[in-house]
């Protein structure tokens, strides 16, 4: 009776050695993930973004992919929603892989911005948050879906 109570308390140990290695892996994939690779220190990135949203002022005038497949693209916005995705009708057709046939969307409202997820299997991050719903989207502040990161510029 001693052996089988010793055999299950180490088959039980070995199983919560399992799932803290299983936590430990997820934790770090998913910070690698959000940090989308960029070099710089996570302090230095947070001090440049706030640098950068303190400087642009006013209403946006412009949405700008800063990293992915379309860095550099350039759409000027309007009164219209922008819808974000994969399908051919999309205002910014994305060619990631990690993006939903209609991942997000950006409406206005006033001079405000804000992001909704639109129910997308790997999520919309506003900066390191994730969208869940419409989210106010300051200006220069990074847009994560999958590895395409997108800003309001003014």
């Amino acid at each position: 009776m001693q052996g089988l109570v010793l055999q299950l308390t180490r088959l039980g140990f070995l199983l919560l050695l399992w799932l803290f290695v299983y936590a430990v892996i997820r934790t770090i994939r998913a910070d690698i993930a959000t940090a989308g690779g960029s070099r710089l220190p996570r302090y230095a990135r947070n001090d440049k973004r706030q640098r950068t949203a303190r400087t642009a002022r006013g209403a946006a005038r412009y949405l700008v992919v800063t990293q992915g497949a379309l860095a550099n693209t350039r759409i000027t916005l309007g009164t219209q929603p922008v819808l974000l995705g994969r399908a051919d009708d999309s205002t910014l057709v994305l060619t990631d892989d990690y993006a939903s046939e209609r991942h997000a969307r950006l409406s206005r409202r006033g001079d405000d911005w804000y992001v909704e997820d639109l129910g997308s299997t790997n999520g919309t991050y506003l900066d390191r948050s994730k969208v869940t719903t419409a989210v106010k989207v300051p200006l220069s502040t990074p847009i994560r879906i999958g590895k395409t990161v997108i800003e309001l510029r003014p």
